[in-house]
């Protein structure tokens, strides 16, 4: 009995330490409370619809951010494999976590991530049309738990159509999406209303996963002249087959955007998606250091567009450059 009231007593005394110096170090810091949070380690999860460059490169962008900010993340990223139960089961989870804030890169991965929490912060990137896919009210007031950056600049696929019509006039455009895809479906509606007014016409397939691709592909041999692949995760997962489809049969191959360039396809007017990662990279900081709140954060466009054109593709789909371009493109090889 004596023995346990000797260490009770060696326990008070210990905890006095550790009030006394907590006490000492407050007064030290003028402000414990900010100085500490400075040193928080804040918890984000991010959920990544697939593995292709473009959403890598916006996930890169978005940690860049956060280090350049000077923040302490632990990040737990989930990959759902273009599967949309596996999206579903990531959000849930870092719901139930109750991470600091969730980075979701893909229409599919913020859908699921506003459906599973109004409460947790959520900063999306890699989303063609937020308002339409139900993830803010507005682009300017977002008004809900969530904000962030689109892949859709205005101007990139009717600038596209454009320069389709200009040099492959009265030609059919074959495009290849996910319709569960709402970013996709939008995108081709777009295509649509850019197509108005030319003598272009469009002939669609649709695929549900990346294995239905180059079918797709090859089932525009003879219905299409060029193809346009848009930025459909699905799709662009298993662009390659594309890639082989067009340069087989001299079907030049416009993208949605430049990460596709540099893996074969022949021009896109696009921006880098890391740009669009790190924008909404700052957006997450500001909201973790408490100076905004999602609500209050305007959606925000790409900032930069530009078209690119890959010589190496136009050699191979048999597409004779032109000086007109020169002013107008930057060339990779």
């Amino acid at each position: 009995m004596a023995k346990k009231r000797l260490m009770g007593l060696a326990a008070f005394g210990l905890m006095g330490s550790i009030l006394l110096s907590a006490c000492g170090t407050d007064s030290a810091n003028k402000g414990g409370d900010s100085a500490g949070k400075k040193e928080a380690e804040y918890q984000v999860g991010i959920s990544q619809f697939v593995k292709h460059p473009s959403l890598d490169a916006a996930t890169e962008g978005f940690k860049k951010a956060l280090k350049d900010e000077g923040l302490s993340v632990a990040y737990d990223e989930q990959n759902a494999n273009a599967d949309q139960n596996n999206v579903q089961s990531i959000a849930s989870n870092f719901a139930g976590d109750g991470v600091d804030l969730i980075f979701a890169n893909s229409t599919p991965s913020a859908q699921a991530a506003v459906n599973a929490t109004k409460d947790i912060p959520i900063v999306f990137t890699s989303v063609t049309d937020a308002v339409t896919a139900q993830l803010v009210k507005s682009m300017e007031k977002p008004g809900g738990n969530a904000t962030g950056t689109i892949d859709n600049h205005p101007d990139a696929i009717p600038n596209t159509v454009k320069f389709i019509n200009e040099n492959f006039p009265g030609k059919t455009i074959g495009t290849i999406y996910n319709a569960g895809e709402a970013n996709s479906v939008a995108q081709v509606d777009m295509i649509k209303d850019a197509m108005k007014g030319t003598d272009l016409k469009l002939v669609e397939k649709s695929v549900s996963n990346t294995a239905e691709v180059k079918q797709a592909a090859e089932n525009l041999i003879g219905s299409a002249d060029v193809i346009y692949i848009i930025t459909d995760n699905t799709v662009v997962s298993a662009l390659e087959s594309v890639v082989q489809v067009a340069n087989e049969n001299d079907m030049p191959l416009f993208v949605g955007e430049l990460d596709s360039v540099a893996r074969g396809g022949f021009a896109a007017y696009g921006f880098d998606y890391e740009d669009i990662g790190y924008e909404a990279g700052l957006m997450a900081a500001q909201i973790l250091k408490g100076e905004k709140e999602p609500a209050d954060i305007p959606v925000q466009y790409p900032q930069k567009l530009k078209l690119v054109i890959n010589k190496t593709a136009a050699k191979e789909m048999n597409v004779k450059l032109k000086d007109e371009w020169n002013n107008a493109a930057e060339y990779i090889e």
